[in-house]
């Protein structure tokens, strides 16, 4: 029982993870629609920071590198 006990905390982690990375990637990519560049680069930051998750996959220093939006009009 305790093993069950120990993977649905684990699982829980993973989800808590999950989630946090989805929600820092929601924060810098309306930063940078809305034009906070400084803003979504902490962001990025700051997802490129959480620790990986099981068997340390994850964000890498190559794959969380800020993403630059191309100079020009949206709309």
């Amino acid at each position: 029982m305790s093993a069950s006990i120990a993977l649905d905390k684990r699982r829980a982690r993973q989800v808590d993870r999950s989630a946090l990375l989805l929600m820092l990637s929601y924060i810098e990519a309306e930063c940078r629609r809305i034009g906070a560049t400084a803003a979504a680069d902490h962001a990025a930051l700051a997802a490129a920071l959480v620790p990986p998750g099981n068997g340390g996959r994850g964000r890498t220093a190559a794959t969380a590198a800020p993403r630059r939006r191309a100079r020009g009009r949206l709309h």
